[in-house]
């Protein structure tokens, strides 16, 4: 019975050792960004030695995956799912652009630094790619239907974290502001 239960005790160390490198990790994510972060970073923040870390994940991506994983399970990016059943387009734009904007707000020391990174760092550009690529296509699709062209290119605009930021944190707007100004912006433009 013993050997169970020290097998047991040393599963709870390690999943508490993981789940810590991958707090620190997130923390300097969302500081210096993925680019700028090292092990060594993460290691000392964790309190781990080198050689646990990479026990742990082997390489960068491994870490950031885990990264981006712990992220979207405490905070999940908006499903477009949800607003797929509003039929009024004001009303569907209106609530997936207040779902995405209240994410941005809650995580724009993350996005600030993702967003940087994704641009120079392969690691960075491949976990975007892997996590939030296929979600930001269902947000177009859901918030796109019925929008011609030329709102469809505003409503890539309206998703653009650097929209968000530049109308919430430059601008100032209250974030149902830019939202309303967005949903008027979209519907005001029309192909000719």
């Amino acid at each position: 019975m013993a050997r169970s239960y020290t097998l047991k005790k040393r599963a709870e160390q390690q999943a508490e050792t993981r789940n810590r490198i991958v707090e620190a990790a997130v923390d300097l994510h969302s500081t210096l960004g993925p680019a700028r972060t090292t092990f060594s970073m993460v290691a000392e923040k964790a309190g781990v030695q080198r050689h646990t870390l990479y026990a742990h994940f082997p390489d960068e991506l491994a870490l950031a995956m885990a990264c981006s994983g712990h992220v979207y399970m405490l905070d999940p990016l908006p499903d477009a799912a949800a607003w797929s059943g509003i039929t009024g387009t004001s009303e569907r734009l209106g609530a997936g652009l207040t779902a995405v904007y209240g994410w941005y707000g809650r995580h724009a020391s993350l996005m600030t630094c993702l967003v940087r990174d994704v641009e120079h760092h392969a690691t960075t550009r491949e976990v975007v790619s892997l996590r939030v690529a296929p979600v930001v296509v269902g947000w177009h699709e859901v918030l796109g239907a019925n929008l011609d062209a030329k709102q469809r290119a505003m409503l890539q605009l309206a998703l653009s974290f650097h929209t968000w930021r530049t109308l919430v944190q430059e601008a100032g707007l209250k974030e149902a502001a830019a939202v309303n100004a967005m949903v008027q912006a979209i519907e005001a433009v029309q192909e000719t």
